[in-house]
């Protein structure tokens, strides 16, 4: 994967975990309020740090400070992949590194046989929704909408809408 100047990339491991939970009420701008970030920390375990680290990537700067995250796992059920959760320094969004941590995944999940990559997000996530769109994924139809956008009511659990997209891989 070729990162702007300045930033390598690397398998997140155990020790990261922390600090990447550390980012995601700033970088989400409290989307949700604390009921959101409580939900974010708690899509992101430590199991994703000891278990998927294979097919997940941290993007840091010269200093160490994390840029960007992807986590990401193959399906053992069937020929598809999973971006799990995805994060960019608001500071660097803009520059094409979310971008290049979906077409790396993409890459690995195609060489291990995967068909087609899923994710989700939450719906009132609009800059997310803009962003998968725009890489190629497809709103899956949902039970109701939101502003034009399919939703999946409790798609996680009561209250927990999700909007969910699938994109195919060559």
């Amino acid at each position: 994967m070729v990162l702007p100047d300045g930033l390598t990339a690397r398998r997140p491991t155990e020790a990261d975990h922390a600090r990447v939970q550390a980012t995601l009420g700033d970088w989400w701008g409290h989307l949700g309020g604390e009921f959101g970030d409580l939900q974010r920390a708690l899509l992101l375990p430590r199991l994703f740090f000891q278990h998927f680290t294979a097919t997940s990537t941290l993007v840091e700067d010269a200093d160490g400070r994390i840029a960007a995250f992807l986590v990401g796992f193959l399906s053992p059920d069937r020929p598809a992949a999973y971006v799990h959760f995805v994060g960019v320094d608001p500071a660097m969004r803009g520059t094409g590194l979310g971008r290049r941590l979906y077409e790396a995944f993409f890459t690995a999940a195609t060489a291990r046989g995967a068909r087609e990559v899923r994710c989700i997000t939450g719906p009132a996530n609009r800059d997310s929704v803009a962003f998968h769109t725009r890489m190629g994924f497809v709103l899956e139809p949902g039970d109701r909408e939101e502003d034009g956008i399919p939703v999946h009511s409790d798609y996680d659990g009561p209250g927990l809408d999700r909007v969910s997209f699938v994109r195919p891989l060559p």
